[in-house]
């Protein structure tokens, strides 16, 4: 078993690399440092120069666009852009548009996915209501059938993006006379319709999420995905593909980096932090459970190439690096001390600030894409093969 890349899947990551390297401003780099988890306006414009390079599709099949290369290819380029946080359009290439690409119809593969693959279209989800969340059969927005038309009233919560995205990929209840999971409903919805308010929820950190309220909306019968009343195996779907990409490591790698970087440099007591001995074994555990996680990333990734679903192999993934996240955190601010709680900004700041925004962060990670408790049970079940306790 050869766990190395191959000479192309090598050859390939140096190409992103030159590419980045020539085409990633001084001006992006200080917008993405500053801008708190929202894409500005040079990062949305990268966004499309991606998209016209191709990149944005390389792991999407040829007949619609992409390039046909392999999920392990597709993580590739993902993690040179983490590596700089630049961004590539989130859960709408990584997930909704894999999703659409199963479930929709031909008009809305036609409608969506050239925009998306060009970086002209981003979508946000709008799962969470406020007595939704880990249940979500327990939803109350509702879209009721007038005519050729649907009319959708409700409330979502902690709707990532609706800020700065032009549509929403919306679960409503669309039979109420059904069991529960199976009468929901999914819509692609632009956010500019009239009766949808999008208001800010500002979390730790300063990171905006949202609150986005439907006042009788009105959509088009067409904005359905899926078959009316499937909207729970939909969402089940987008919900593999958005945990493979949550629990990537490049990120991790990148702060662990400059962690050691700054245990070199800096000294405490007159020696420096990296010949203290609780350190290393500190930065050596770290250093076990990041590579713990690049394996079990690229083994689902593989996993894909060969036509299976790493359901329970994702939920794993997405929990490992979610905690870690929150762990390499912890274990920097206390390596660094006082000046590793420093912002972006200060010229004594280790690592640029990045440790203290990504400890704000790492909270929220457990939660996005389903609770790390949710992700135990669909091991337990999935991957075990272990009774519903």
């Amino acid at each position: 078993m050869d766990f190395r890349f191959t000479p192309e899947q090598e050859r390939f990551r140096e190409e992103i690399r030159r590419f980045l390297d020539e085409h990633v401003s001084a001006a992006l780099r200080q917008e993405i440092a500053t801008s708190a988890h929202t894409p500005g306006p040079l990062a949305k414009a990268f966004l499309r120069v991606l998209g016209a390079q191709g990149w944005l599709g390389i792991g999407w099949p040829k007949e619609y666009g992409g390039q046909g290369k392999s999920m392990i290819e597709q993580m590739i380029f993902y993690d040179e852009l983490d590596l700089r946080d630049i961004h590539y359009g989130g859960l709408t290439i990584t997930s909704l548009a894999m999703t659409l690409m199963k479930v929709a119809s031909e008009a809305q593969k036609q409608a969506y996915l050239p925009r998306i693959l060009r970086g002209e279209l981003e979508i946000c989800l709008g799962y969470t209501e406020p007595g939704a969340g880990s249940d979500l059969a327990s939803l109350i927005t509702r879209a009721e059938r007038e005519g050729g038309e649907y009319v959708i009233t409700g409330q979502k919560v902690f709707t990532t993006g609706a800020h700065y995205c032009s549509h929403i990929w919306l679960l409503a209840r669309t039979d109420p006379d059904l069991p529960r999971h199976k009468g929901l409903s999914v819509f692609i919805l632009p956010l500019e319709s009239p009766g949808v308010t999008v208001r800010p929820l500002y979390t730790m950190g300063a990171i905006r999420t949202n609150e986005v309220f439907l006042d009788h909306v009105r959509v088009p019968a067409s904005a359905m995905v899926g078959a009316p009343n499937s909207g729970f195996y939909t969402v089940a779907v987008a919900l593999d593909f958005e945990r493979i990409f949550m629990g990537k490591y490049a990120r991790l790698r990148r702060n662990f980096d400059e962690l050691l970087a700054c245990c070199r440099d800096l000294r405490r007591d007159g020696r420096a932090l990296l010949e203290d001995p609780v350190v290393q074994e500190r930065l050596v555990n770290l250093h076990i459970a990041i590579e713990r996680l690049r394996l079990l990333c690229f083994r689902s990734a593989w996993m894909v190439d060969q036509g299976k679903v790493p359901t329970a192999e994702a939920s794993a993934q997405k929990v490992l690096a979610s905690e870690l996240e929150q762990r390499l955190t912890e274990e920097g601010m206390k390596i660094l001390g006082s000046c590793g709680q420093l912002e972006y900004g200060s010229p004594h700041a280790p690592m640029e600030g990045r440790l203290v925004g990504a400890w704000l962060l790492a909270p929220m990670m457990r939660f996005g894409g389903g609770t790390n408790e949710i992700q135990r049970d669909i091991i337990a079940q999935r991957g075990l093969g272990l009774p519903r306790a």
